[in-house]
């Protein structure tokens, strides 16, 4: 398939990618428009939001003040936190919740992800976040799980992670960010700085959502800066997997020692190491974020002792189905473990069970839609850029797309009705409620 063919149907405007083979970028190509009103090309240069690929990098800069002396990885977090504490409660008192388990998402706060804030809307300060009081529009950063007793994603650990490295290293965030990790690795093009510099705006991509609509202001601001804020190109996220790689293998230790990269790439709960998802494959390891703001998807991919790796962005809410493609072609072309294509048998359409099993539902408290058209079925969602997408029989009750790699399998209550549906993409089930 053509991959502007696949812009079009997704609806991103553009996407900009960097391949690492044999231990370098081997190549780095844009493809469509940063920004479609003026009609502006992608390059190598243009700057996206990197979303939650920022908690990797952050995680990086928490390790390297460990190495210094700066932060303890297990000392208690509120012995190392100044000007705000982690409020205790009956849960926090039962375990003390440490650096470690703030980068490995099991520290029991709450705040999954933040949606950021329009030009032009006052900024809270970070203490405002984690309290989540005005102008903040999060809820405030919490203990609700016993520290240490369950993996949970949380933007908001991670943002108590941005104040004790601002306070250890006596600088705001995104000055040490910029001196002690993006210039180390040569990340020239990127910054954490918010909001993003004036002589930097003309390379920033702008953020669209749905049907190619544009942001007002053209991007939110995140000044939970650890957590999302990053603005970066794929090269330059290419240079932290090259980085990571080298330091693994202790040919390099201009960030973090070969003991601590080590640490970093191994996993506590969850699939999850300090700042990294990681999955351990036989003769190598892969290291990997996605990320998402609004109105921008991304994905970084690295195996350690391979020398390879890849990083794709995108401008559009709609980009994470698009960068699966392009990994799966990736993963083609230069032979990895992951993302290989699936090759499946479809049953002929059945007219009388696609009949049984169209209708409208609720999807993640969105509207979906199951179409029958004769033999045929499709389905259509916004949640996945609203287009439909055929889908093909299993068996009556399961069904897959090839749109987008997703299947389908439906479910009967106790009178043999369609009731609702489980959607099920990569690791995640969602559920559906019928609705008529």
């Amino acid at each position: 398939m053509a991959l502007a063919e696949r812009m079009a149907f997704y609806q991103v405007p553009a996407v900009s990618i960097a391949l690492i083979n044999n231990g370098r970028i081997e190549w780095a190509r844009a493809y469509g428009m940063a920004d479609i009103a003026s009609q502006r090309p992608a390059t190598t240069k243009t700057l996206f939001q990197a979303g939650s690929i920022s908690k990797a990098i952050t995680a990086i800069g928490a390790l390297r003040l460990v190495e210094q002396g700066k932060l303890s990885l297990d000392e208690e977090a509120n012995r190392q936190l100044i000007a705000w504490k982690i409020p205790q409660n009956d849960l926090a008192r039962q375990k003390a919740i440490t650096l470690r388990m703030l980068l490995n998402h099991s520290a029991g706060l709450t705040v999954h992800g933040f949606m950021g804030y329009a030009q032009g809307q006052a900024l809270p300060t970070l203490v405002q976040v984690l309290d989540g009081v005005p102008p903040a529009n999060s809820d405030p950063v919490r203990v609700d799980l016993v520290p240490g007793s369950a993996w949970r994603y949380s933007g908001g650990g991670y943002t108590v992670v941005q104040v004790m490295m601002s306070e250890a290293s006596g600088q705001p965030f995104d000055r040490y960010m910029q001196a002690a990790v993006l210039d180390r690795m040569g990340m020239s093009e990127s910054s954490f700085a918010v909001p993003l510099p004036d002589t930097r705006r003309d390379l920033a991509a702008t953020a669209y959502v749905g049907a190619g609509t544009a942001i007002a202001g053209r991007w939110h601001n995140y000044p939970e800066s650890a957590a999302a804020g990053l603005w970066t190109t794929p090269s330059d996220l290419a240079r932290v997997v090259l980085e990571v790689q080298k330091a693994e293998a202790g040919k390099s230790d201009a960030v973090l020692s070969r003991a601590m990269t080590t640490t970093m790439l191994t996993r506590g709960l969850g699939e999850y190491g300090l700042g990294f998802f990681v999955e351990t494959l036989g003769d190598r390891t892969s290291f990997s974020h996605s990320g998402g703001t609004m109105g921008f998807r991304s994905q970084l991919y690295g195996y350690t002792r391979a020398g390879q790796g890849a990083i794709v962005m995108t401008n559009s809410d709609t980009g994470a189905a698009l960068i699966a493609e392009i990994l799966s072609s990736i993963a083609a072309e230069y032979g990895w473990p992951d993302f290989k294509v699936v090759e499946k048998a479809a049953l002929p359409g059945d007219a009388a069970v696609n009949m049984q099993v169209a209708g409208d539902y609720q999807l993640l408290d969105l509207p979906a839609h199951v179409i029958a058209e004769g033999d045929r079925l499709y389905f259509q969602s916004q949640l996945f850029g609203a287009k439909r997408m055929e889908m093909f029989a299993e068996s009556k009750a399961s069904f897959f797309m090839t749109a987008q790699d997703m299947s389908i399998r439906f479910e009967r209550g106790n009178d043999g009705a369609i009731t609702g549906f489980a959607l099920l993409r990569g690791e995640n089930t969602y559920p559906a409620k019928r609705m008529r």
